[in-house]
């Protein structure tokens, strides 16, 4: 697949998860999807999921983790894209804005992550999670899960 046909499929999903204006207290609109897009999740033709943790929206995305290191961060390793020091519970995440909340119940239950960082271009599409140490985050390896968006 080629890296602007990704892009796209990419910049359609972020538009239609950001295409809301949230305000609190305000429930978000149902907004139709493209169909073929292969990170949806099935059912009812919307980001829009009701489940048991009572989420907005849901994506499925490959997750996958990192840690404080130049190689795989800048020149900058323990600040985030936000400016604040690295931490349990943060993400990067291209396709969503900074400080949006998110959990993802198949791995980690019901905690809750805040998207503080960003990640190389080339990424795009994926969520990254920080982990105190590389063992961790090679541990958690790379895998395909739903991202609630909260």
């Amino acid at each position: 697949m080629s890296s602007s046909l990704i892009l796209g499929m990419v910049m359609a999903v972020s538009a239609a998860l950001l295409s809301a204006p949230l305000t609190d207290g305000q429930e978000i609109a149902t907004a139709p999807v493209v169909k073929d897009y292969p990170y949806l999740v099935p059912g009812d033709d919307s980001l829009l999921a009701s489940n048991e943790f009572s989420s907005k929206r849901s994506v499925v995305v490959p997750v996958t983790g990192y840690s404080s290191e130049e190689c795989q961060t800048d020149d900058t390793p323990f600040i985030t894209a936000s400016g604040n020091t690295v931490r349990s519970g943060i993400v990067a995440a291209n396709w969503l804005p900074l400080g949006t909340k998110v959990r993802i119940p198949e791995l980690f239950g019901n905690r809750v992550f805040v998207v503080d960082d960003r990640m190389h271009p080339k990424n795009d599409g994926k969520l990254d999670i920080w982990f105190q140490t590389r063992e961790e985050a090679l541990k958690f390896g790379v895998t395909k899960a739903r991202v609630e968006v909260l």
